[in-house]
This record gives structure tokens, C-alpha cells and sequence, in this order.
């Protein structure tokens, strides 16, 4: 079974065009308003991931065909949600811990302590737009982002769902920009994943998606699998990589879990500049216990711009 992306959505500051990832960032562009997007009803009391989570997740349903506007999904009991978010809500855990250290849990606010669930911006986005299937959020590291594609696509492959909703998500704030010591992507992208059928549209088609103990072995078993890529969007460097395009996303700050789902929207803008070489992301590094890459193909047909889905 081929798994395709079907909808997907791009929020970063000053870019909602896949195509604009495989460009520099633009200096000084404005924060993504989730209010001017989806409206201020419902957004009090939520954390700024969960904003940000909602407004990619109506974008790509929406872009998808799953939704009309902001209505819940028709078929919600077979659509799913994965989220990717390492520092989500680390703000609401931290304010949590320090009212609890100064007034006991007492001084906690009955409407700030939901954001301190590790699931809630997978909880919100299923809650909002009626999604009843698979609910689950992965917070394990640099490879997040892709390990959460992998999930959907199994969840896919297991007849679980008939359309997986991916969401990859990081706020910047004074707390996650303490954590990593720099600058927090403050956005991340959103995609649809379903089964690629004969003249449905798709925006990209998933290829092998392999685990390895590192990049080197991860990159390996994927040109072996895949040859003939003409691009690799990784956060470093690697060997082996000189004859073909590099995409690093690295330029918006540190991803951390937006990045897997970033990196197949960067693939989809790949596609959409009318390039049809496969393209291979590759998460991992010295610090993570483990690689994760994917192979992406342009779809059969060309997505046209603007098509109604």
C-alpha cells in the first residue's frame, strides 16, 4: 500500500508556501497570529503550541477536503491524530512546577493546569474538528518528526484509520528558548496522510521509511533503496551527500519536533517547483540514539496550485 500526503499546511513566520522552505527564512517577518486564522473563540486559556497546532490542522484538512471550513470532519471516527512536539507546552509544565514550589497546588488555575498534559495538542485538534480515530503525541527527541509519519502510516497500513492528520509543532518563548539555548522555530507544518489511489490528488507520495542506529547506516539503506534522489533535507552535513541538493531548515530556528513534518513539507515543495527526483529526509545526529530517514516521490499527476480539493 502506497501512502500519500493528501492536504498539508505550512505556518512559519512569513511563509505558508512549502515551496518558500527551500529558501532562506525571511528576517524579521511577523509571529503566525493563529486568531487571524481561525477566529479567537476557543483560543483563550490555550497555550501557544496548541494555537499554533489547531491553525496547521485546519489548514491541512481543509486542504485535504476533510473539512468545509472550520466544521468538524464528516467521517471524523476514521481520521487520527499524531502531534510531534518536544517542548510544547515545557512553558505551562514549568509555571505549573514554580506556583506549586511557592503556594502548593492550591495556586494552580483550573484553566491553565489542562495544558500541562503531554497530549493536549493532540487532544484539542481531535476535540475542535471532530476527529474520533488513533489520538497520540511523540516527544522522543530529534527524531520525533518522523517517527510520528511512521506511526500514522502504520496506523494507516493497519486499516486503524483511513486518513492520518500528522501535526509537527514547536512555540518560542523565553522557556523552550532557555531549554535549547537559541531561537524556537515558533510554527511547524501539517500534513495528510492516506492511501494513494489512481487519480486522487496528492501533494507527494511516502516512500521506504527506515530506523538505523545513525545517519551514516540510515542514508545507506535509503539510496539503496531509493536511487537517484537529487536532494537531502537534513539538519548536518553528511558524507556521501556532495553530489546532490541540500535543504537545511535549520535557518528558522531549532525545530526540534516540527522538524520531521517540516521536512516532508519542504519534499511537497520540492514537488510543487515541478522537481520529480525522489528527495530523502534524515533526522538523527550524535546525540540521538537512533536515525530515522523517509523517501519522498512527487506525485504521479502534478498538484495544481489553488485546485480545489
Amino acid at each position: 500500500m502506497t501512502v500519500a500526503v493528501t492536504g498539508l499546511s505550512v505556518l512559519l513566520p512569513g511563509l505558508t508556501d512549502p515551496r518558500a522552505l527551500l529558501e532562506a527564512p525571511t528576517p524579521e517577518a511577523a509571529p503566525v497570529d493563529p486568531a487571524a486564522l481561525i477566529g479567537r473563540k476557543g483560543l483563550r486559556f490555550k497555550d501557544r503550541a496548541t494555537q499554533l497546532g489547531l491553525s496547521l490542522a485546519q489548514a491541512a484538512l481543509n486542504d485535504a477536503g476533510l473539512i468545509d471550513g472550520a466544521g468538524p470532519a464528516a467521517a471524523g471516527d476514521r481520521i487520527g491524530v499524531v502531534v510531534s512536539t518536544n517542548l510544547g507546552n515545557a512553558d505551562t509544565v514549568c509555571r505549573a512546577v514554580e506556583t506549586i514550589a511557592k503556594e502548593s497546588t492550591s495556586g494552580l488555575s483550573p484553566m491553565d493546569t489542562p495544558n500541562a498534559s503531554s497530549n493536549i495538542v493532540a487532544s484539542e485538534i481531535a476535540i475542535r474538528y471532530g476527529l474520533r480515530g488513533p489520538n497520540l503525541t511523540l516527544c522522543n527527541g530529534v527524531t520525533s518528526g518522523l517517527d510520528a509519519v511512521r506511526w500514522a502510516t502504520l496506523l494507516l497500513r493497519s486499516g486503524r484509520a483511513d486518513h492520518m492528520l500528522v501535526i509537527g509543532v514547536e512555540p518560542d518563548n523565553p522557556v523552550t528558548r532557555a531549554l535549547v539555548d537559541g531561537r524556537v522555530v515558533d510554527g511547524g507544518a501539517g500534513v495528510v496522510l492516506g492511501r494513494a489511489a489512481d487519480g486522487a490528488p496528492a501533494r507527494a507520495l511516502l516512500g521506504p521509511l527506515v530506523r538505523a542506529a545513525d545517519l551514516p547506516g540510515c542514508l545507506s539503506r535509503l539510496t539503496s533503496a531509493v536511487p537517484g534522489a537529487a536532494a537531502v533535507i537534513a539538519a548536518d552535513p553528511l558524507p556521501g551527500t556532495d553530489a546532490v541538493a541540500r535543504i537545511d531548515l535549520g535557518g528558522w530556528g531549532e525545530c526540534s519536533g516540527a522538524l520531521g513534518v517540516l521536512q516532508v513539507a519542504a519534499a511537497v515543495g520540492w514537488a510543487d517547483s515541478g522537481r520529480r527526483e525522489p528527495v530523502l529526509a534524515l533526522l538523527g545526529g550524535p546525540s540521538a540514539p537512533a536515525a530515522t530517514g523517509l523517501a519522498l516521490h512527487a506525485p504521479r499527476a502534478p498538484h495544481t496550485l489553488g485546485e480545489r480539493r
